[in-house]
């Protein structure tokens, strides 16, 4: 589904399994956010294909957080030209903290190309922003694109809810304070992990409201 000219929402609606929304930039350079598991990536692929365009033609993949829900998917890139960038907290913690996790994606031996930390990030014409919003997990961040307004929150925000801090790594306190400074931001589009996007601004200002005054009690 096109959000932009130049965004597009790969959306997993499927309620028999679990798996996130994709997402693909198309610029100078194409990206892909949050692939998602590997033995459901048939419908990025398919997504891909009517953009005429293949796995091969992603010049970078980048991860949110290292749930495999969201990271699993790496696996097809493997041996290929595409680079595979997530946060450096991330990582640490994945690999000291939660290692059963790469293990049961068999991705034991992961190393991405690049590490990210909070600042821009370029890649070709498209300017980011990267918030780390620990909560989720502690190497969790999202991707603010000023020029669009658009803010891609992994798990950390979604329409109506939060992300879950029960799993390894979470953090209900740090979870608010993430969810507070990304309201702060002029977003007109939350493009979230999963769930639906919000488009408008009023809409995504009061979707923050409603979250802090409805779930902040509860982390």
């Amino acid at each position: 589904m096109l959000v932009f000219e130049d965004i597009h929402i790969f959306p997993w609606n499927d309620p028999a399994s679990n798996n996130c929304n994709a997402y693909f930039i198309d610029g100078t350079k194409k990206i892909l956010i949050d692939p998602g598991h590997h033995h459901l990536l048939e419908h990025v692929r398919a997504n891909l294909e009517t953009l005429s365009l293949s796995f091969e033609d992603i010049d970078i993949v980048i991860i949110t957080h290292g749930h495999p829900d969201h990271m699993e998917g790496v696996k097809s890139f493997k041996g290929s030209s595409t680079l595979i960038a997530m946060h450096e907290i991330e990582l640490e913690f994945v690999k000291k903290e939660a290692p059963h996790y790469t293990d049961s994606m068999g991705l034991s031996e992961f190393e991405p190309d690049f590490l990210l930390q909070a600042g821009d990030l370029i890649i070709g014409d498209v300017r980011f922003q990267i918030i780390h919003t620990p909560g989720h997990s502690p190497g969790s961040f999202c991707l603010y694109w000023p020029i669009r307004k658009a803010l891609f929150t992994g798990d950390v925000v979604f329409n109506q809810g939060v992300g879950r801090t029960d799993l390894p790594g979470g953090d209900g306190q740090a979870l608010k304070e993430s969810i507070r400074t990304l309201s702060r931001l002029e977003v007109e589009h939350l493009l979230p992990g999963h769930g639906e996007l919000i488009s408008g601004r009023d809409f995504v200002r009061s979707n923050f409201a409603d979250i802090e005054r409805v779930w902040f009690e509860y982390l």
